[in-house]
């Protein structure tokens, strides 16, 4: 019975924890990660932290992203807070699938292909929010593009310039990170 109402909890306030969890890592970061790791992953690290705003911006302030993608992108009309995107479909799609995407990379940040995946994931935000989101509203603006400009957009642009910079030999390997973000986003919502 506990068990269930910890998930219950942990299903609906996936967002508020991912906000606290974004905290706790930029204290992490500021105070030892950036000196303690390798700079692929203290970018790969920044990059999840993008995400977790992104995803706090989507779901919680200013929020209503559920509705506007089921309205907007599937056309829902009868039922547009519950279905497609539901409770449970974002929980699974941003927590489970979306964290195992970010975190995995982070652990590996010798294969740049792995970690390009990871960092164009989080760029497929901006024509997604920036362009399609925005077109189909009629707005300069929807829940995720906050985070998608300021955040996401910063951290791809430095790691693409490192990587070209300091890691010539593996920059062929960001070219492997664009098929490797579609999988990952494939993953992440697809299912």
């Amino acid at each position: 019975m506990k068990e269930a109402v910890r998930m219950k909890f942990w299903q609906r306030y996936w967002y508020y924890i991912g906000g606290v969890a974004f905290v706790i890592l930029a204290f992490a970061m500021g105070l030892w990660g950036s000196a303690a790791l390798d700079y692929v992953q203290v970018l790969l690290i920044f990059s999840w932290m993008g995400m977790l705003v992104h995803q706090f911006e989507e779901y919680a302030w200013p929020g209503g992203f559920p509705l506007i993608s089921n309205m907007i992108v599937f056309n829902e009309i009868e039922r547009p807070d519950r279905y497609i995107l539901n409770q449970r479909q974002c929980f699974v799609s941003n927590v489970v699938l979306c964290y195992l995407c970010y975190i995995v990379p982070i652990f590996f940040p010798q294969l740049i292909w792995l970690a390009a995946a990871q960092i164009f994931q989080g760029l497929w935000q901006i024509p997604a929010h920036g362009i399609v989101l925005n077109m189909r509203l009629k707005s300069k603006y929807n829940p995720g593009l906050f985070a998608a400009v300021f955040l996401q957009l910063p951290v791809a642009i430095v790691f693409i310039w490192y990587v070209l910079t300091f890691m010539p030999e593996a920059a062929n390997q960001l070219w492997w990170g664009i098929p490797g973000s579609l999988v990952l986003l494939g993953i992440s919502f697809g299912l």
